[in-house]
């Protein structure tokens, strides 16, 4: 049985806009922080309703997240939202200190993140971001896979008590999952039941992957789906139930290969049920301009590159 519906596209970073409001109205402690991108990042409406507990930073990201910090030092709950280029490649030292190191209760909102920002091109495009956030000890990395799960996840992470980034995008993309469903962090969702080979992706790609699934399923693969909203902590159980009932797995993730989600499924899978696995990645790789769906078939990252890794992994284990 299918766990989805498709409802119509959305972006994510509204869903995550939305969210923030929604957790902000319910706890005053929430504060928000945006660096010179409020409406690009959507925060606008975090701004208007709740001017005394919004900050702008302005092009001085670093400042940004030592504010963030204390802030989280004086029980405020902050969420600094900016591109996922700028909120972690040009301010790694400071929320590996302040954040990180200082177990801070920060939350780090990602806007435009992966190639699917689309037309902006490589400067903007940053496919390593998951990869530095993993490397940091004690941080929490949260990839939802549509506006719906955006929301809820934004609404989970603040009750959460530690660090956190969060990854979301610019496009509108399909929005398929069930709008009441309570974010549970750490936790990988069953969008597809499956017995012949697992496709597990993150982001973006749990639409391709589901895709993916319909191509295999008249092809006569039978392709279980798992959505791994949260790449880090890695809900290593459920990835181990499922390989020993596939034994086949294809990670598809919008994100290079070195430190994404592809890398840490893999070391699960060598620790605990090891099995042949295929990998839909950016590779070594900048991005460049062109649209979200131009980009995403020119690295690979769609239902058809997936559907066709799924048969070749599946000869692999006979």
């Amino acid at each position: 049985m299918k766990h989805y519906i498709d409802t119509g596209k959305k972006d994510t970073r509204s869903g995550f806009g939305e969210g923030l409001l929604q957790a902000a109205r319910k706890d005053e402690r929430i504060v928000a922080l945006a660096a010179d991108l409020t409406s690009s990042v959507k925060m606008g409406s975090f701004a208007r309703e709740f001017p005394g507990r919004f900050f702008q930073s302005g092009i001085a990201e670093a400042n940004m997240i030592g504010a963030a910090a204390g802030l989280a030092a004086a029980g405020k709950i902050p969420f600094c939202g900016s591109f996922a280029e700028f909120i972690t490649g040009r301010v790694y030292d400071q929320i590996r200190m302040m954040v990180g190191y200082a177990r801070s209760n920060v939350k780090l909102a990602s806007s435009h993140a992966g190639i699917t920002l689309g037309e902006d091109g490589a400067t903007h495009q940053t496919m390593e971001d998951v990869a530095l956030m993993r490397a940091i000890p004690g941080m929490t990395v949260v990839v939802p896979c549509d506006y719906n799960q955006t929301l809820q996840a934004t609404l989970a992470i603040a009750e959460y008590e530690g660090p956190v980034y969060l990854r979301y995008g610019r496009p509108a993309m399909p929005n398929f999952t069930d709008p009441d469903r309570k974010f549970e962090i750490g936790k990988i969702y069953e969008m597809n039941p499956g017995t012949d080979v697992t496709l597990l992706a993150c982001g973006h790609m749990v639409w391709e992957a589901l895709q993916a699934a319909e191509i295999l399923e008249a092809e006569g693969i039978s392709a279980e789906v798992l959505d791994v909203a949260t790449v880090k902590p890695l809900d290593t159980d459920t990835i181990v139930r499922s390989a020993r009932k596939t034994g086949a797995f294809v990670i598809a993730e919008e994100h290079n290969m070195a430190g994404g989600l592809g890398e840490a499924v893999s070391a699960a899978l060598a620790l605990n049920c090891p099995c042949p696995v295929e990998f839909i990645n950016g590779g070594d790789n900048f991005g460049q301009s062109g649209s979200p769906v131009q980009l995403l078939h020119h690295y690979g990252l769609d239902a058809e590159h997936i559907a066709a890794a799924a048969g070749r992994v599946v000869m692999r284990k006979l």
